[in-house]
């Protein structure tokens, strides 16, 4: 369990700060302590944002059709996923997070020093700059482990291939991982927010926001409202390079950002599927 700092804790209305995130900082920490300074809390943060980031755009697909202002952005329309699909992918991550996420976090209880929370809450600069550092980071990371795991025909096949059941994503699948490529994703997601000494609010919210872009990278629609389109520049690849990427394995390999794979010229536009 974490630690408040050994500072005495005052009532939040006692304690001045010009920090706007002091009032949601001081009611975790004076409301719902046990459940954030709970070791198992990111665990169950991050599978709540796949679960409510993924529900509706699985409304969406079965739904098709019938609601044609989003069909029309279906980015392959003569592939839609099916019921028996998205319960497989769902039910994967469950059966992952149950029988080995939980029981390795179990074992870190016994094994690594206890970390704290501090009473000061993060300044939104603080909680931008952290999280856009953590991004960076996990996508340079996930950008070489993935271009590996292509190349290598054994690591693609006992490793990576389980992602890769569907050529067309949806958002369940955002989570069909192997149980190495979740362990090393989760290494990486707790790992990283550590050495760039992130504070605990930030680390949260990184965390429901790469859900999140992760989940649009999946979702098989180019909505214009998406955050690779809000982004300028191209900065974001969202679903239309990772949709491409499932289309053509050995192109779009970073996860998020767009520059790992322009440099590396390894970026290759949508194609996009008509309907017939």
């Amino acid at each position: 369990m974490l630690n408040i700092s050994s500072l005495s804790l005052r009532p939040p209305h006692f304690r001045p700060s010009d920090r706007l995130l002091q009032p949601l900082w001081d009611h975790l920490l004076f409301h719902h302590l046990s459940l954030v300074s709970s070791p198992f809390f990111p665990v169950i943060l991050a599978f709540s944002s796949y679960f409510f980031c993924s529900l509706p755009f699985a409304v969406l697909d079965l739904l098709g059709e019938r609601v044609p202002f989003f069909h029309k952005y279906k980015i392959q329309p003569d592939s839609r996923p099916r019921l028996d699909m998205m319960a497989k992918s769902f039910m994967t991550s469950l059966y992952n997070h149950i029988f080995f996420v939980l029981p390795a976090v179990i074992i870190g209880m016994f094994i690594l020093p206890t970390p704290s929370l501090p009473q000061e809450a993060p300044t939104l600069y603080q909680v931008f700059t952290e999280g856009l550092a953590v991004l960076l980071l996990f996508d340079t990371q996930y950008f070489i482990w993935h271009f590996v795991h292509h190349k290598n025909l054994q690591l693609y096949r006992w490793v990576h291939a389980v992602h890769h059941e569907y050529m067309a994503p949806f958002s369940w699948s955002t989570e069909q991982l192997s149980i190495p490529e979740l362990m090393t994703v989760g290494f990486w997601s707790n790992l990283d927010p550590v050495l760039l000494k992130c504070h605990p609010l930030s680390t949260w919210c990184i965390t429901v926001l790469s859900i999140w872009m992760s989940v649009e990278d999946h979702i098989g629609y180019d909505l214009p409202w998406t955050l690779n389109h809000l982004v300028p520049f191209g900065l974001l690849g969202g679903a239309p390079a990772h949709d491409m990427h499932h289309q053509k394995p050995s192109s779009n390999y970073a996860p998020f950002f767009s520059h790992w794979d322009r440099i590396f010229g390894t970026a290759v536009p949508l194609k996009r599927k008509k309907d017939d």
